[in-house]
């Protein structure tokens, strides 16, 4: 059995003078030429948004925050993966296995482990291979479906024989991998279903024709980013590496755009949630090996192959690649879909409360 070691977070002082001093010494582009973020995030809030984190943010009491959580590393073929272990105090807990996506990052879940908890589930929660305090592939193979085994033998390292899955982004396509392959997960969830449109676009729905609309637009106008992290990951990553604010303004700008916002961030989440999700990128400079997934996977959203175990879905408005359910069916087998009344890409951080109550009650048929 492979060692399971305590891990703590504990970034060097040094690491924290030198974004400072990074973030003094930005270079700053021109200004948009319009007064919305149609050219990407503006100048304006980009900048409020440096000097707040410069000034003001407060990473040791961040980082406290995060070490509430009992974490652990171990070595899963040869890589090194980090995870928050949080076991509920209930006899009956059922394990949960809960997985961010990009640009996320543990921090996503950080509103929803406790109620968890709460609510009877032990909760591990992965870093991706490439990602936070996780190890960075040196060699190509790190793909979904590897990951989707990893994960089974994490919960099966840490004394699961059964256990449920819960992911969105990447984490909706590696548990989707999970469903697949059986192992000893007994149900999954998600809240970003993988489904694709029919054929025969004659007689859709209001809702089809809305979907339909707003994938046209996210392919238009919002894709960019993935079409460079799937092609040229390494090029791209040059530049997100050697500047905290191009690696904060690479992400900040898909919040705005995923999130369900009303036209602003923070709408949403506070200035410190916001960067505490960059700091995971930032300070263990993860920005190239976290856009190889691209690289590796970005043709498995639409993999062949039934999700044959119970599949509960939460569909929340502003998700960026909504399904309505019956489009999922072909993909899964659905014995739970919840409607949310608002939230986008990133449930757990924007909606901690319907996530979890959502949750909760899908898997209490699996206990």
């Amino acid at each position: 059995m492979a060692e399971i070691t305590p891990f703590r977070i504990a970034v060097p002082d040094s690491d924290l003078a030198d974004l400072a001093d990074r973030l003094r010494r930005t270079r700053w582009p021109e200004p948009e030429c319009v007064d919305d973020w149609s050219q990407g995030i503006p100048l304006a809030y980009t900048r409020e948004l440096a000097d707040y984190w410069r000034d003001e943010y407060d990473w040791r009491t961040r980082e406290a925050a995060l070490n509430r959580f009992d974490q652990y590393t171990t070595d899963i073929d040869g890589l090194k993966i980090h995870f928050i272990h949080q076991r509920s105090t209930r006899d009956d807990a059922f394990p949960l296995i809960i997985t961010h996506g990009w640009p996320g990052s543990i921090v996503e879940f950080t509103k929803v482990i406790e109620p968890l908890n709460d609510a009877g589930f032990d909760v591990v929660c992965p870093s991706l291979p490439g990602y936070g305090f996780s190890g960075k592939p040196t060699a190509t193979g790190w793909g979904v479906e590897r990951i989707a085994a990893a994960w089974d033998e994490l919960m099966v390292r840490l004394g699961y024989r059964r256990y449920g899955a819960q992911g969105g982004d990447w984490g909706s396509a590696v548990t989707t991998q999970i469903g697949r392959n059986r192992g000893h997960c007994v149900a999954i969830h998600t809240n970003m279903p993988l489904g694709a449109p029919p054929k025969d676009l004659t007689g859709l729905s209001p809702e089809e024709r809305d979907v339909l609309e707003h994938l046209a637009q996210h392919r238009q106008w919002g894709t960019g980013y993935s079409k460079q992290q799937s092609t040229r990951p390494q090029t791209l990553g040059y530049g997100l590496t050697d500047s905290p604010v191009g690696q904060m303004a690479w992400i900040v700008e898909k919040f705005w755009s995923w999130m369900d916002c009303d036209g602003h961030p923070e709408n949403v989440l506070t200035k410190d949630e916001l960067l505490d999700n960059v700091m995971l990128y930032w300070l263990t400079a993860s920005a190239t090996s976290s856009a190889r997934l691209y690289w590796e996977s970005f043709g498995s959203f639409g993999s062949p192959g039934r999700v044959e175990l119970p599949t509960g879905v939460a569909s929340f408005p502003k998700e960026i690649l909504r399904s309505p359910r019956a489009w999922c069916e072909a993909n899964y087998t659905i014995t739970r879909w919840t409607t949310m009344p608002r939230g986008g890409h990133f449930a757990a951080f924007e909606q901690p409360d319907l996530y979890a109550d959502d949750v909760s009650a899908f898997f209490a048929d699996f206990r």
